[in-house]
């Protein structure tokens, strides 16, 4: 069976990886409404490791090689250790802190980027990346923030992590005819292995979840995982990696925007204004000046050969 759109446009590429960060943005309504407290790394084994077996039993192809380790670090820096550490900085920082900090991510690849793809970064990014982190800030920031130096530590070592999870994705690229569903059911897999110990000794074995605990789970393992990633690593692989790095801000909007419509939450002025600046920096960050003016060019010249067209040439000469 084959793909219908085997080689989607960019535009369309860029609108599916998009919804992988639309997908993770359900994790936090889910997690609070539907699954048991006080297991976040437990919940995040049952969310990964079975995500990621099932793609690799679906594939059935296992690394070779290089691919044995390479995918256990993409799976320990994209997911892993990026999990652990964000689970860290939420439960020791207010929400809204935690969700900023991750928000630095598109500044953290460009420097990343440059470093190790010799991909210099640009005025625009840079400017629309700084306009992201403000533009989450005042989305989720409320009240008095408090201040904790490990929770701090933790949340920019999983921006960090994830951001070069990024760069190295798109450096090692994959391996010759390996599909999307195996390279991702690798790092799944390795991710869940990672933090299966980790989280049976912090957090010992839960309580048999009730049916709307498996209902959540469900939701995350195939709709925020396992679907989640696979598009993602489908897109990153593809589009300019810069350009990606943005894409996660819409996790912290489509957090806000179901708070607003699902949990009756209200926005003040300051956060519609954030949601706003967030998305806004998201489509910036998808082109570049150069682009955007010669779209711009395309959409408002007149075409060659019409009248109008002589005489916008006539006093441009």
């Amino acid at each position: 069976m084959t793909t219908p759109v085997s080689n989607p446009s960019p535009a369309r590429l860029t609108v599916l990886t998009a919804l992988a960060p639309v997908s993770w943005g359900t994790t936090y309504l889910v997690t609070t409404e539907f699954l048991p407290p006080g297991i976040p790394l437990l919940s995040a084994v049952i969310r990964l490791l079975p995500a990621g077996l099932c793609l690799v039993l679906v594939a059935r192809v296992l690394p070779r090689g290089r691919w044995w380790w390479r995918s256990a670090v993409l799976g320990t820096l994209n997911i892993g250790a990026f999990n652990a550490l964000l689970f860290v900085a939420a439960y020791r920082l207010p929400g809204g802190v935690a969700a900023t900090l991750t928000a630095v991510q598109p500044l953290l690849v460009a420097a990343i980027g440059y470093l190790v793809l010799r991909d210099r970064p640009t005025g625009w990014r840079l400017g629309w990346g700084a306009a992201g982190v403000a533009g989450v800030g005042l989305m989720v920031l409320r009240g008095p923030v408090g201040f904790d130096a490990v929770g701090l530590l933790a949340g920019i070592a999983a921006a960090a992590s994830m951001a070069t999870g990024i760069v190295l994705t798109r450096r090692w690229g994959r391996p010759e005819g390996v599909g999307t569903l195996a390279f991702t059911g690798w790092q799944l897999t390795a991710s869940g292995l990672l933090l299966t110990p980790v989280a049976l000794a912090a957090e010992g074995l839960s309580p048999v979840p009730d049916a709307a605990a498996w209902g959540g789970y469900a939701w995350l393992a195939v709709v925020g995982t396992a679907i989640a990633y696979v598009l993602w690593f489908g897109g990153l692989g593809r589009l300019p990696v810069a350009a990606v790095s943005f894409l996660p801000l819409l996790s912290p909007a489509v957090a806000t925007l179901l708070g607003l419509v699902v949990l009756g939450e209200t926005l003040t002025p300051p956060q519609c204004a954030g949601f706003v600046l967030a998305l806004l920096a998201i489509a910036a960050a998808q082109t570049t000046p150069a682009i955007a003016r010669e779209r711009f060019r395309r959409h408002i010249r007149p075409t060659a050969g019409t009248p109008a067209a002589e005489s916008t040439e006539e006093i441009a000469r």
